[in-house]
């Protein structure tokens, strides 16, 4: 079968992206593509597969071929697809379990065209995950069931996240800790995305996240959201203080509300247009066709990153 996709990328969090609102495949079938278009050892790769769906729906599964709530960067490249078919400029996308409200936004930084989101609210009952054993919150303590000393946060924005504030981020305890969750043990069946947050100043957070069915990635979107939620939470950043908040694949702007609610500011960013072919019964992607490379928009996204980069030297 024949996809048209656009390689695009929220925050560096990679994904190919296809509009299917005219493809008629059953979920397992969908799993089969984002595990052959999202297979970096393929000729795509990405953190997962992205689709634009009927009715402004939004769809995401992780490069395993689960399909997750939510990916607030995936978010703004389907938003920007659907403003650019539908000619529009705001819009509501209807998710598996919640809804986010995008609009075009001005943009973070010159040629990054840019959306803003809103999220939402984050919720605390880590029951509803399900994660049990540790009561309804769990707010900055340790979990007993995690062979780890460090107090967690835990926050579902839907997508569920347990956060640790770190002093510094030692990349061996996060995929330690990830994996574990990522073990699908049976007091937490469904797994949840782990992230070691540093908190830069008052106005800057930087996050590192094992994302649950991707593993260690330069960026998640949710991850950013939830860490913004957190850390208002907690009292380490102000609520309704706008913050930027890193990543190993750049950057965004975030504001963590009272209520729950958390807008992010950050680009969605086309890099080329192409098709490919995946078949079904292997599972194999190929034949792989490039019609366009947006090098204008690659470029400008480079010089936020390498911004950032000397920003951290």
């Amino acid at each position: 079968m024949r996809f048209d996709i656009i390689k695009c990328h929220g925050s560096g969090n990679d994904f190919p992206l296809v509009d299917a609102r005219g493809i008629d495949l059953a979920d397992d079938e969908w799993a089969v593509v984002a595990r052959a278009l999202a297979d970096r050892r393929g000729c795509v790769g990405g953190d997962g597969l992205l689709a634009l769906t009927g009715d402004l729906g939004f769809r995401m599964w992780n490069s395993d071929g689960s399909e997750a709530e939510t990916c607030l960067n995936g978010v703004r490249c389907v938003a920007r697809l659907a403003f650019e078919r539908l000619g529009i400029d705001a819009a509501t996308l209807r998710l598996r379990t919640s809804a986010v409200a995008v609009t075009r936004a001005a943009d973070i930084a010159p040629g990054v065209y840019t959306i803003r989101e809103t999220a939402g609210p984050a919720t605390r009952d880590v029951t509803a995950w399900p994660l049990t054993g540790e009561g309804a919150e769990i707010v900055e303590r340790p979990i007993a069931q995690l062979s780890s000393s460090r107090p967690f946060t835990a926050v579902a924005i839907p997508n569920p996240h347990l956060i640790a504030f770190v002093d510094s981020i030692d990349e061996a305890e996060l995929i330690g800790i990830g994996l574990a969750c990522e073990a699908a043990p049976g007091w937490l069946p469904n797994r949840a995305n782990v992230s070691f947050v540093q908190v830069l100043d008052a106005e800057a957070l930087f996050v590192r996240t094992h994302e649950r069915g991707v593993g260690l990635t330069d960026s998640c979107g949710s991850a950013m959201a939830a860490s913004a939620h957190a850390a208002a939470l907690t009292g380490r950043i102000g609520w309704g203080r706008e913050v930027t908040v890193r990543n190993r694949g750049g950057m965004i702007r975030a504001r963590a509300d009272a209520d729950g609610m958390v807008t992010l500011n950050g680009n969605a960013t086309f890099e080329w247009d192409g098709a490919v072919s995946v078949d079904l019964a292997t599972g194999i992607a190929g034949d792989l066709t490039i019609a366009r490379w947006r090098n204008d928009e690659i470029a400008a996204w480079a010089a936020v990153v390498d911004e950032r980069s000397a920003a951290a030297c």
